[in-house]
């Protein structure tokens, strides 16, 4: 018979099967509390990308700078349309037509790496009769673009289009052809514009500029002006020269706007 110690010292041992349950229901509340706290603070700093948690006080102000340059690349159009009762005679009278201009073109010094066909499109021709239509014939449009590195040769190189056979002489651009040095240049001086913007601004209010926390640039420069000349179904010949090409001088512009903390 047990006496009251051994009452006293004795321990009920639980088997592992009894609790492990318990053990589990507690590591899942625990994830689910830790992935509750987690989303949350993840999604209150999502709040704030691109900006400091503390509300600060900024000012932006904006400059430009603008620089003349140029162009030393000019590009043209050279167009051929041919029209036949057939499919075969329309593209064979393109094609010949239009190799006669490649030739030029090579002949003028352009190289065969500055010559691109941009468009090739063959259409049927319809005659409308009491409210019916019939294929009369088909009409072949192609456009080889040039770029000309020789700009003082740009109405040498034209004139010689002309009288090989184009039909349409288009979309003369002049550009140049690394503007990337221009466009820096460009740049720094509208950052010298908004910074003097804002030490005037910042006089102006007197409030103390702190540390640049915000930039941005963009492109402000027009698009290459462009000269066009139909020179109707015939084309040109010797008798009517294209005119002398004058390539001026293109402005690069960069507009900038840097945002400021206020002290």
């Amino acid at each position: 018979m047990a006496t009251n110690d051994e009452k006293k010292l004795s321990v009920k041992i639980i088997p592992p099967h009894e609790y492990l349950p318990y053990i589990f229901v507690l590591l899942a509340l625990a994830l689910i509390v830790f992935l509750g706290v987690v989303a949350a603070k993840v999604f209150k700093e999502s709040q704030y990308i691109g900006r400091s948690v503390e509300f600060q006080n900024t000012i932006t102000v904006s400059g430009q700078g603008k620089v003349l340059a140029k162009p030393d690349i000019g590009r043209v159009d050279l167009s051929v349309l041919a029209e036949a009762k057939t499919v075969a005679d329309a593209v064979s009278e393109n094609n010949q037509k239009m190799n006669k201009i490649v030739q030029a073109m090579k002949k003028a010094g352009i190289s065969e790496d500055d010559l691109k066909t941009t468009v090739y499109n063959i259409n049927p021709k319809y005659q409308y009769t009491s409210g019916k239509s019939s294929i009369t014939g088909y009409e072949v449009l192609q456009t080889l673009a040039v770029k000309i590195r020789d700009l003082d040769k740009s109405s040498e190189i034209l004139d010689a289009a002309a009288t090989a056979g184009a039909n349409q002489i288009g979309s003369r651009s002049f550009t140049i052809d690394d503007p990337e040095k221009v466009k820096e240049e460009a740049t720094q001086k509208a950052i010298a514009n908004a910074k003097e913007k804002a030490g005037t601004m910042a006089q102006s209010l007197g409030i103390n500029l702190g540390r640049l926390v915000g930039f941005n640039e963009s492109d402000a420069s027009d698009s290459s002006s462009l000269y066009y000349e139909g020179l109707g179904g015939g084309g040109l010949t010797k008798s009517a020269p294209v005119s002398d090409v004058q390539v001026g001088q293109n402005e690069v512009a960069v507009d900038v706007s840097l945002t400021y903390e206020v002290k």
